[in-house]
């Protein structure tokens, strides 16, 4: 039996981290697609990874999958892909502000993941995982702006005070239900 592997559209370390603990407990390896895919805009995370797997799919004539993250601040009701835009030009310090006049300081991080064929069949899983706003910046990131007031929630510690490898099963969900699925159907890849 030939061994399986599967082509990740990411150039994010973590994700890459998630999809490796994923799919090694399968025997699948990851092949790592670094190209750059235009991401579209649009109201969620399954959109967009939907619209970059399948263009990837068709254009490299292989399957593939793309994960899209996003966060969702409860109290603000912004879509969550528009967050990052946001992030990029407000700190922490100003969420922190807005978040005062807030009684709700809960969200969630909705992770989406698509999984296509060239021939336009697709896998599509999304959930969410809760997530809690602080009331000051634990450690700052100025690398990952607000990572440093959000925690999961039931966590104690913001994201930015311990090392990805800890988390790594909170974000790997969907890429093992791909897993189980290649490994059912091995007999096609």
């Amino acid at each position: 039996m030939a061994s399986i592997a599967i082509n990740l559209i990411t150039k994010n370390p973590g994700k890459l981290l998630a999809a490796k603990n994923a799919f090694g407990k399968y025997g699948i390896s990851i092949n790592q697609i670094n190209k750059e895919f235009p991401e579209i805009q649009a109201d969620t995370s399954l959109e967009i990874a939907k619209y970059t797997a399948i263009q990837a799919a068709k254009e490299f004539k292989m399957p593939m999958i793309r994960e899209d993250h996003s966060m969702i601040i409860n109290a603000l009701g912004i879509p969550g892909p528009y967050t990052s835009f946001i992030e990029k030009r407000l700190s922490a310090e100003k969420l922190l502000e807005i978040l005062k006049t807030q009684k709700d300081r809960s969200g969630y991080m909705e992770v989406a993941t698509v999984y296509a064929e060239p021939n336009g069949f697709t896998l599509e899983y999304t959930y969410k995982v809760p997530i809690y706003f602080e009331n000051k910046i634990n450690i700052p990131d100025p690398k990952n702006g607000w990572s440093g007031i959000i925690r999961l929630a039931n966590e104690t510690r913001a994201l930015t005070e311990y090392p990805e490898e800890e988390r790594v099963n909170i974000w790997n969900k969907n890429y093992i239900s791909i897993a189980e699925f290649l490994i059912k159907n091995k007999e096609k890849y």
